[in-house]
């Protein structure tokens, strides 16, 4: 199952990467934003997910370091950085740029999503304390990927609500007008993402009250 995931993974990166998304992403902002959403809805969940419990996984070895709410907020401030005007202009007009700004997308994703998902019970610790931290870290995930779900959808509402383009560089795609191209990027990021995180958030909570004996339970 995990070795699955991770392939998937793999295979999306692949998708984003090796097809037609990368060229029509510096000509629209609907392709720019699926590219994004494809790295970091998507993939990264799934590498995450593939990592996470694993010898592979780095999160007891670096539990300071895979802190969820430090790393749902530090996406929050790369996601937000590269969607200013001047460093989106960047990512839109140059490979180099773009590659740096997908590449950061992804490993902020990965970042919060091992931060929730990571860590063992058995990692050093004794059973007891070790379900103890691990149920910490669950509950710092879900606040974190609940975070990072409402970040993305009030940037995706910015971007699809907004009455003008907010990047004067973009002059449209096709028959889309600049502000229909970016009406519908955000709309793709609003759905896309804010979804993904909000779908991990609540199934960490699931899985966090499943495991919580109710009152008089031993």
């Amino acid at each position: 199952m995990k070795r699955g995931l991770f392939i998937a993974g793999l295979l999306t990166l692949a998708v984003a990467w090796t097809g037609p998304l990368p060229e029509l992403a510096h000509k629209a902002f609907f392709g720019h934003m699926t590219m994004h959403m494809l790295n970091v809805a998507l993939a990264a969940p799934l590498l995450a997910l593939g990592i996470a419990g694993t010898r592979f996984d780095p999160v007891d070895r670096f539990p300071r370091l895979f802190a969820p709410i430090p790393a749902s907020v530090a996406e929050l401030i790369i996601v937000w950085g590269w969607h200013a005007p001047v460093p989106h202009h960047l990512a839109r007009m140059s490979f180099s740029g773009l590659a740096a700004e997908q590449l950061s997308f992804l490993f902020a994703g990965v970042w919060v999503w091992l931060s929730a998902f990571g860590g063992r019970v058995d990692a050093g610790h004794d059973p007891a304390t070790g379900e103890a931290i691990l149920k910490g870290r669950r509950g710092a995930g879900i606040i974190g990927l609940l975070l990072t779900s409402m970040h993305m959808t009030l940037l995706g509402a910015l971007l699809g609500l907004s009455p003008r383009p907010l990047y004067p560089h973009h002059h449209g795609f096709g028959t889309l007008s600049a502000l229909g191209d970016q009406h519908l990027g955000g709309a793709i990021m609003l759905v896309a993402g804010g979804i993904a995180y909000l779908s991990g958030g609540l199934w960490l909570t699931v899985a966090l009250l499943r495991k919580t004996p109710r009152s008089g339970e031993t």
